[in-house]
């Protein structure tokens, strides 16, 4: 299973600009890649962990703004078209069960 994050945090002022970039950092610190600057996504191996970690992307979510959660499968992901420019770059295969850092 593949977990999207999406977003549209305010900005305007000093704290709203905290409260986003801690937003991005906790998403990081959790193992989410950045597809785009509001757009973060993580591998989950079951649906069951994609639910565990959609529930603490949930208690994370700033007082204000838009933040969407989707889960996808493996095989609706890899069916997804990706482009950097005019150039199609496959998806990235999904991660095997035992990653180490």
């Amino acid at each position: 299973m593949w977990l999207f994050v999406m977003f549209d945090l305010p900005t305007g002022t000093k704290a709203e600009r905290k409260h986003a970039s801690d937003f991005r950092a906790c998403l990081l610190d959790m193992g989410f890649e950045m597809s785009q600057y509001s757009v973060y996504l993580k591998h989950c191996a079951s649906g069951e962990k994609a639910l565990a970690v959609g529930k603490r992307v949930q208690r994370l979510i700033p007082n204000h703004g838009k933040v969407d959660i989707l889960t996808i499968t493996d095989k609706q992901f890899g069916a997804m078209d990706r482009f950097y420019g005019r150039i199609h770059n496959k998806n990235e295969e999904k991660p095997s069960q035992l990653v180490l850092f």
